[in-house]
């Protein structure tokens, strides 16, 4: 029998939230996770991004999918806990991986993570996506920031460019403003203090986001996103982040295996 990862409790409070936080379970990783970071700040991917603009302080660096040209992350990624965690979280019988995402903030950084939900960028939909985010170092200021229950609004919320908070797509769709939850007390803020080996795990609808980080110390993090058995491809009215050129996967369809593999079950 697979042992559990995660509590009863911690589960009913993802399903309820839309997020919860798991202490410890990668505290072995560590020193992986945060080899694979540098190789990716070393080489980055042709997604690599930053999000601070010229001349303002500090440096926000993201990039995905490189997963299988880094054999740090790689490792994470097949032979960590994460898919059996993300799987238990889901309460799904399988974990298929979607995406690896290195995230920086260095030292004195100011720039917000805009509030967003991760699904309207995707091409992914389904109740059963799990968002691991785990630090490499003590999380205080620049912790990540959820909307507890957001992941069963009714509508999405418009998707925007960090660099420029500009609508993500051409066409506007249906999509809800974005909120700001500091200005609108009927959002309840779900946010953690971390320790390295901690993980909050929270769905792809969960609207989410982070301060800058002021302190003297940085910021890395590696997020690995699973989906679970109801995940299904869907067409987006534009370019989807990440893009995932030539896939060839029709509306309906599961993710194909060969690109997004099937890690526990």
């Amino acid at each position: 029998m697979t042992a559990a990862l995660i509590s009863a409790d911690e589960v009913a409070a993802f399903a309820r939230d839309g997020a919860v936080v798991v202490r410890g379970v990668f505290r072995d990783w560590i020193g992986t996770i945060a080899a694979g970071i540098e190789h990716n700040l070393r080489e980055p991917g042709p997604y690599a991004a930053d999000s601070v603009s010229a001349g303002q302080p500090g440096r926000f660096f993201d990039d995905y999918c490189n997963w299988q040209r880094l054999p740090e992350i790689e490792q994470v990624v097949r032979a960590s806990p994460a898919a059996q965690l993300a799987a238990q979280a889901m309460r799904s019988t399988t974990a298929q991986f979607f995406h690896d995402h290195v995230l920086i903030k260095e030292p004195g950084t100011q720039k917000p993570t805009p509030w967003h939900q991760d699904a309207p960028y995707y091409f992914v939909e389904g109740t059963q996506t799990v968002s691991l985010w785990l630090p490499v170092e003590p999380v205080r200021e620049a912790t990540l920031r959820l909307i507890a229950g957001s992941h069963l609004w009714p509508k999405p919320v418009l998707p925007v460019r960090w660099a420029t908070d500009a609508a993500f797509y051409a066409e506007p769709g249906d999509y809800l403003p974005v909120p700001d939850p500091d200005t609108q007390p009927e959002h309840t803020v779900l946010e953690w203090e971390l320790e390295p080996g901690d993980a909050v795990l929270f769905d792809f609808r969960t609207v989410h986001g982070a301060r800058g980080n002021p302190g003297a110390d940085r910021r890395r993090v590696l997020s690995l996103r699973f989906v679970g058995d109801d995940a299904r491809f869907v067409e987006r009215p534009g370019r989807t982040s990440p893009p995932f050129p030539d896939h060839g996967m029709k509306p309906g369809e599961r993710l194909r295996s060969d690109w997004f593999p099937i890690l526990f079950g």
